[in-house]
């Protein structure tokens, strides 16, 4: 054993963006043994190509573990293309598969079928609900939610989420698992989510306030601007980073996606795709991992911005109110006991404030901005619920 309990083998499965930016912080954590899997050897390479160039840069700043080196991390770091051989014995599976329900259904049908009795199995699903994934699995009991936010290195918060049928056993060594894995910004702040509710916490506010992205897309030509216009509005607005539309983009269109259409199907159907999105994802431009979106990217993986003309259509007050809206209906469905700890996940997952803080001060005029909203284009789920119009969340802190 290691100073890592009972885990000593990582194996994380599927290698695009998340996958392996999971691999590099379980090798910088010290985990003895950490297995990338992909069926696609090319998908690999480019992993394996991504973690030597992140080790050797957080070397060369002096950013690794004391009395470690990069050659001596990437020692623990193996590859494999069949899914029987990385998985026979790990301790623990975490699942970076696209965000499709039956094909996670599926693989941790097989998943069950493949590791030792003993081992966790983690999906990394932004959005899904851990019982449902684990659906047709034969331990479910073994099954359970790990969220992350990328830049995984950066951002410092996990969400662990509990299915029906998963153990305490499994969520107390999940957490373990979780707080063992390092960020340049401090501690992992863990965010434990035992009523499950699709996207969790995070990605509930997100979500619900990317129905009113998607609405500025579809509509920006009849108010003379485009999405770039509006990104480089936001731009200025967060004073740097990227605007929502090269996110999406950085994110993968793909996964954008299939998001809103897991969103339609089980919230409502005002989060489904527009259509300049799905188109864009029809023809195969998914953003930052083929090299066009919403923008081309460069080699090096940086997106080509014009950010000289702003647009002045974008309303960051309607964009709060509609994550304070969402945040109410996370307490009014008992998904949280109050407001502090979605500001703390946002804090972590995000750097940005939750929508707390000024919701407190100016839900009344939030309300009216949402009604007003609504009215307008016709998305009903945006119209504020009780807890918001009653003001009642103020008590909720908990």
């Amino acid at each position: 054993m290691t100073i890592h309990s009972e885990i000593e083998e990582v194996t994380i499965v599927g290698v695009g963006t998340m996958g392996r930016e999971i691999a590099q912080v379980a090798l910088l954590a010290g985990y003895p043994y950490v297995v990338i899997n992909d069926i696609d050897k090319d998908s690999l390479e480019k992993a394996k190509a991504f973690i030597i160039n992140g080790l050797t840069k957080l070397e060369e700043k002096g950013k690794l573990p004391i009395n470690t080196t990069a050659k001596l991390l990437l020692n623990n770091l193996h590859e494999e293309q069949d899914l029987e051989k990385a998985v026979e014995s790990s301790d623990i599976v975490i699942e970076a598969i696209p965000e499709i329900l039956n094909l996670k259904q599926e693989f941790f049908k097989e998943l069950s079928e493949l590791t030792p009795k003993h081992t966790l199995l983690a999906s990394n699903t932004s959005n899904m609900r851990i019982t449902d994934i684990a659906k047709y699995s034969n331990k479910p009991d073994k099954i359970f939610g790990m969220h992350f936010f990328t830049p995984i290195i950066l951002l410092r918060a996990i969400e662990i989420i509990k299915g029906e049928k998963t153990s305490s056993e499994t969520i107390k060594k999940g957490k373990e698992f979780a707080k063992s894995l390092p960020a340049l910004k401090g501690d992992r702040t863990i965010i434990y989510i035992e009523k499950e509710t699709p996207g969790f916490i995070v990605n509930r506010l997100t979500g619900a306030s990317s129905i009113y992205l998607n609405w500025l897309l579809e509509n920006s030509k009849n108010f003379d601007t485009t999405y770039k216009e509006i990104d480089a509005q936001v731009v200025e607005l967060q004073r740097g980073g990227l605007g929502p539309y090269a996110k999406w983009d950085y994110l993968g269109l793909d996964v954008v996606y299939h998001s809103f259409n897991y969103y339609a199907e089980t919230l409502s159907p005002d989060f489904a795709p527009g259509e300049r999105l799905k188109s864009l994802v029809k023809k195969g431009k998914l953003g930052k991992k083929t090299g066009e979106g919403f923008y081309e990217w460069t080699n090096n993986e940086k997106p080509i911005l014009d950010l000289s003309k702003k647009s002045d259509l974008f309303d960051i007050e309607l964009f709060m109110a509609i994550q304070l809206n969402e945040g109410c209906r996370l307490i009014q469905e008992g998904v949280v006991k109050g407001y502090k700890e979605i500001d703390k996940a946002v804090a972590a997952a995000m750097e940005m404030p939750g929508p707390f803080s000024a919701g407190k001060r100016n839900y009344k005029k939030w309300v009216e901005l949402l009604n007003d909203f609504a009215d307008k284009s016709g998305l009903e789920y945006l119209y504020p619920c009780e807890l918001l119009r009653s003001g009642e969340f103020k008590n909720m802190r908990k």
